[in-house]
């Protein structure tokens, strides 16, 4: 076995240990639904942060899968409008303690033939690359609009703007603006976007805003 399938072989094990114990996590937050149910408890906060705890985890698990699989894109029809919502909403947790306004102006709904979680896991990236942007307070924008038979997905903000000369190289592989960043997150958003036929863009980054755009063709069976 040379060192490429055994690191193969190794990523492979790991992937599943981890991924045993995002089951355990998925389990026990079914029991917490179960429970509260039971004695009749009602509470939307605690509701809302269950659903984005069992999202999350599933986005994680099938990460995790890029691991044991090098073909992995399950692509089906889904609603775009539905997505996009479900990434603000899982995005919105690592807000912290800064007052940052994320406005959806989502007013169309398309359906797409995409990989529903790895898409969703790029809408959470971006989002989150553009809440770690602003120091303390500012604004993000999802917009979402229908062109020449194509789904045109906008995510702004108003912090930090990325040099001209980073903007040449935020999609390559290892490159990353964070002290503590991996340089993994844009590059495997642009390079699943690509496998699921959507182009993952930067559209500008001056003083006033910074732009990404995704855009996927509309579905039509």
């Amino acid at each position: 076995m040379n060192n490429t399938d055994l690191v193969y072989e190794q990523s492979r094990c790991v992937a599943h240990e981890i991924r045993n114990h995002l089951s355990i996590c998925e389990i026990y937050t079914q029991i917490i639904k179960r429970n509260l149910e039971q004695e009749g408890v009602e509470n939307q906060s605690i509701d809302n942060a269950l659903n984005c705890i069992s999202k999350s985890l599933k986005i994680m698990c099938n990460s995790l899968i890029d691991l044991k699989s090098l073909n992995n894109i399950e692509q089906k029809e889904c609603d775009i409008k539905a997505i996009l919502e479900e990434g603000i909403k899982l995005s919105s947790v690592y807000i912290h303690d800064k007052e940052i306004k994320i406005t959806a102006d989502i007013k169309t709904n398309a359906k797409v033939f995409i990989d529903e979680n790895k898409f969703l896991a790029c809408i959470v990236n971006i989002i989150k690359n553009a809440i770690e942007a602003i120091d303390k307070k500012g604004e993000i924008n999802v917009s979402l609009e229908i062109r020449s038979n194509n789904v045109h997905i906008k995510i702004s903000n108003n912090g930090e703007p990325i040099s001209a000369l980073k903007q040449e190289e935020i999609f390559k592989e290892g490159y990353t603006t964070k002290p503590t960043g991996s340089g993994l997150g844009l590059h495997i958003c642009s390079d699943n976007l690509k496998a699921q036929d959507a182009i993952l863009r930067l559209n500008k980054s001056n003083a006033e805003i910074t732009e990404f755009e995704i855009i996927v063709p509309v579905y039509k069976n």
